[in-house]
């Protein structure tokens, strides 16, 4: 599997099809800080982890739904519904996603952790949030630090700065997780300074508990 990152909180996750000819593509959290129709592109699915505007463009994702027959969406029930209402002629297509299911999207088997977003502060509406699991391999938490029980997580996506988290909560989720591998998410509000104080420290106690964290800049891409 092939992971590529782009900026903020959406990556794009390819592998073979099982024809042997062909990729295929999903895609995770399409928001409005990154590269949405270069993420989608030649996508069959694309998941949402909730409905803030950084992990889902609603009018740039839903004109790409609308455009591409064969593309389908899976994302917490406020955002599906927004999803539809945008793009009603690929309705039938967009999926509701819930906690604890699993499901095929493009070809990868998904599970689903969590149920709400990291809280903000007491004044701030909570929102729904889910996390997915990915082949077994990858998973991407949203906006919460939810450790998903009973799976082993091969590669961990850390959202590594966010208005709800302080760095000793990042770092003891790269510790309970326990995943092999660690990459950056939902860092497009750092600076380069700010990003090397955070994964300095994400690096070392990675390394303290086994867990490999690297760094990923928009565009890379890594082999899983």
């Amino acid at each position: 599997m092939r992971l590529t990152k782009f900026t903020h909180a959406c990556v794009r996750l390819e592998k073979p099809a099982d024809s042997g000819t062909g990729q295929r593509v999903l895609t995770i959290d399409p928001g409005n800080f990154s590269e949405v129709e270069q993420a989608l592109d030649g996508a069959e699915a694309f998941l949402v982890t909730h409905e803030h505007a950084d992990h889902i463009d609603i009018p740039r994702a839903a004109a790409v739904l609308e455009a591409s027959p064969r593309l389908e969406a899976w994302a917490p029930s406020a955002v599906a519904a927004a999803l539809a209402e945008a793009a009603p002629s690929a309705a039938g297509r967009i999926h509701t996603a819930e906690t604890g299911t699993e499901f095929e999207a493009a070809g990868f088997r998904i599970r689903t952790f969590g149920s709400q977003h990291a809280l903000i502060h007491p004044s701030v509406a909570m929102v729904a949030n889910l996390g997915y699991l990915v082949d077994g391999k990858v998973f991407h938490p949203g906006d919460s630090f939810t450790v998903p029980p009973g799976a082993e997580v091969p590669t961990l996506l850390v959202p590594i700065h966010a208005p709800w988290s302080k760095v000793g909560e990042v770092l003891d989720f790269i510790i309970a997780v326990g995943a092999q591998r660690a990459y950056p998410i939902h860092n497009a509000l750092l600076n380069e300074r700010g990003t090397g104080i955070v994964e300095k420290h994400a690096q070392r106690i990675g390394d303290l508990y086994g867990t490999r964290y690297e760094h990923l800049d928009p565009g890379d891409a890594v082999d899983l």
